[in-house]
């Protein structure tokens, strides 16, 4: 009789927790930093450029500064409430984690993070910064990209990750950086064909188990939106009007479509390289968790951006330009989604 009063009461201030507790929101964001290297030769990886005696002379200071140039988009893009998960890509160690959790404009943020050496020649990876009581970490793994054309050929491994969020639910992110398109779009085409594969059947096993699971993919797909890798591959959909909760939908569209602006700019056309792509079920505002308006959006902050003198308007002010020191951010623009929890 004990037992069922107790269970009674538990159901009940459940019940009623869950009636009258306001939906939070939550910032994500993804950023491509652009070339995060600290100032010690590893001499295992091509990271020559970014040494004190290097092309670029890299040196403390402008490693320090990097740092809190990209604290202050964080931040900035954080307001008064801090993200609570950020995908970064181009970092090349833990220590440059270290550096921007503990020695710049984040350290009061106490954000943990997660982060595994890939086989990059350069020395670049992906890793996933998170808030720790927003986000109790379950599991996560990196997948190490193995191309069956060549197997010489080295890039970035696909982070995964799953935690817990405030309501009890569970969130699947990957953190991707797909090849590059040095050599030419067409001829580099196959490698990004290939690592979207990869990421499809990691996604495949997740909701063969659950269904309905609550994915959440980003990074820097050096493929746009209408590409082979994204369209065909990873079968991301544009948003339309009938959401289907266990397909993929990729939230750039809109921003690839119009081409006013974007998360970078070559020869003068802003492109969406850098992309949230997420599961159906996320956008039905009916479900305990999903994004606010179906929306993801571009920081576009006055201090992120300069003149371009070449082809007009306005375009991401980067570290360097060549080989002179610029006192920027990235050649990319942050992107970012608000996650609502009920």
């Amino acid at each position: 009789m004990r037992l069922y009063i107790i269970l009674l009461i538990l159901f009940f201030s459940t019940h009623l927790y869950s009636q009258n507790s306001k939906p939070e929101s939550y910032t994500i964001i993804c950023y491509n930093v652009e070339n995060l290297f600290d100032c010690k030769d590893d001499p295992i990886k091509n990271d020559q450029e970014f040494l004190p005696k290097g092309k670029k002379y890299w040196n403390n200071t402008k490693y320090q500064t990097k740092l809190n140039n990209i604290a202050r988009v964080i931040t900035s893009i954080g307001k008064w409430k801090k993200p609570i998960l950020i995908g970064l890509c181009e970092i090349e160690n833990k220590h440059t984690l270290d550096g921007l959790t503990k020695y710049s404009g984040l350290k009061r943020l106490r954000y943990k993070y997660i982060h595994k050496e890939s086989p990059d020649r350069r020395g670049i990876d992906v890793a996933l910064l998170y808030q720790p009581k927003q986000f109790k970490l379950i599991n996560s793994d990196f997948f190490i990209i193995s191309m069956p054309s060549n197997k010489r050929m080295k890039t970035r491994d696909i982070l995964y990750a799953s935690g817990k969020l405030p309501n009890g639910d569970t969130l699947h992110v990957f953190v991707n950086h797909f090849p590059s398109r040095y050599g030419g779009e067409k001829k580099s085409k196959p490698k990004r064909v290939y690592v979207a594969s990869v990421l499809k059947s990691k996604v495949d096993s997740i909701k063969r188990l659950s269904p309905k699971a609550n994915i959440l993919i980003m990074g820097d797909f050096n493929d746009f939106p209408t590409d082979t890798s994204l369209k065909d591959i990873l079968k991301a959909k544009k948003l339309n009007e009938n959401i289907n909760e266990k397909d993929l939908y990729n939230l750039a569209y809109n921003y690839q479509d119009s081409r006013k602006i974007g998360s970078n700019k070559y020869k003068g056309i802003w492109g969406m390289l850098d992309q949230f792509i997420v599961s159906g079920n996320l956008l039905l505002p009916e479900n305990s968790l999903f994004i606010k308006k179906k929306n993801m959006y571009i920081c576009q902050e006055n201090f992120l951006m300069e003149d371009d003198t070449r082809y007009l308007g306005k375009k991401p002010k980067r570290t360097y330009i060549g080989y002179k020191y610029n006192k920027g951010y990235s050649d990319h623009l942050p992107i970012y989604l608000d996650l609502i929890i009920k």
